[in-house]
């Protein structure tokens, strides 16, 4: 923010930039995007009864799940800065309910749990009961589709 108002992106590149754009003419400009993660939980998404086709786009069918049905079973999205947090996240879902990892990607902060839809509920109210109690991490709240 500058003076009260919200920059967009471009308009605050162009004010970094617009500067030393003339010695930058002949220079090449190398912009580099530095994440600063907070303590949050960015999102959480119950999705109750999917189709089939959800399972294969997210491939929830293939490597470690290669072999497993896990069709019909509902689906727990979750995403948490820092990233690394997602580990805490995905041991915490599975002592809450009777739930399965689908995928946890501790590089980028995201988490999918699977299982049935009471246990998935438990599960994701589970994580952010204790992530906004116990670690201090904000919450955009749990939404059910």
């Amino acid at each position: 923010m500058i003076d009260g108002k919200r920059l967009t992106r471009e308009e605050l590149l162009e004010k970094i930039f617009s500067a030393h754009r003339e010695n930058l003419e002949e220079d090449r400009l190398r912009i580099t995007r530095v994440r600063i993660p907070g303590k949050e939980m960015m999102f959480a998404d119950i999705i109750g009864h999917p189709s089939d086709r959800v399972y294969v786009n997210l491939a929830l069918n293939i490597g470690s799940h290669q072999g497993e049905d896990h069709r019909g079973e509902s689906i727990g999205l979750m995403q948490f800065t820092p990233w690394e947090s997602v580990v805490i996240a995905a041991d915490v879902a599975t002592k809450e309910a009777d739930v399965s990892i689908g995928f946890m990607d501790r590089f980028n902060g995201s988490l999918i749990i699977l299982g049935e839809l009471s246990n998935v509920r438990t599960a994701c109210e589970g994580i952010e009961r204790f992530f906004t109690k116990e670690l201090g991490f904000t919450s955009t709240g749990i939404y059910e589709v």
